[in-house]
């Protein structure tokens, strides 16, 4: 359980104006042009996408469902911490379709048990510049949003993910197969518990 809600934390990423992008639905369809085109969009958690988004050859056929939220925005966009922590483990995955430059934050006083915080699709500078073990303040700047050539090759955007459990590496499954969706969703929560009520 939260000791805090979300509009009681630091902003992870400042919208433009007073409200959240649009939100895109990624079940059926994925169309980068459209994508790059909005600039800005929301893509949901726990969504079951199609698998045309997934064609690098990590991913199999089963690999579906989002256990992130997806937020679209401009490369060199800012990410900020919610709230106190530490840098848990940073790394940059240069593979196709990975993450490029990921942080993963712990923070000890936002729930009954720590929470960890995956920033994904960050730039390399992003990932480099941190220590794990470092500690960060409230609205410390994590990242800026990694362009095609060092995020994985994935139009610009976040990928943001909650766990309660540690990670082994700078890594979490941003999708799961079908069969490993109950497990998932309790080991990885909504980020909204984050964000606030972006859709």
């Amino acid at each position: 359980m939260l000791h805090r809600t979300a509009d009681e934390l630091h902003p992870v990423i400042h919208f433009p104006g007073d409200t959240p992008p649009p939100v895109v639905d990624l079940t059926e369809t994925y169309d980068r042009e459209r994508l790059r085109a909005m600039t800005w969009a929301i893509g949901r958690y726990n969504e079951v996408r199609t698998q045309a988004m997934y064609s690098a050859p990590q991913y199999d056929a089963a690999r579906r469902v989002h256990m992130g939220i997806d937020i679209w925005a401009p490369a060199g966009t800012f990410m900020h911490a919610c709230a106190d922590g530490i840098i848990a483990a940073c790394a940059y995955h240069d593979e196709p379709g990975n993450y490029g430059g990921t942080v993963i934050t712990r923070h000890d006083t936002l729930a009954d048990a720590p929470l960890w915080i995956l920033y994904g699709h960050l730039s390399r500078q992003s990932a480099v510049q941190h220590t794990p073990g470092d500690a960060i303040e409230t609205g410390a700047v994590i990242g800026t949003l990694g362009e095609m050539h060092e995020n994985g090759g994935w139009v610009p955007h976040l990928h943001i993910q909650l766990a309660w459990h540690a990670p082994k590496q700078a890594d979490y499954p941003g999708v799961v197969r079908l069969d490993e969706r109950a497990a998932a969703v309790q080991r990885y929560p909504d980020p909204r518990w984050v964000l606030g009520p972006v859709y």
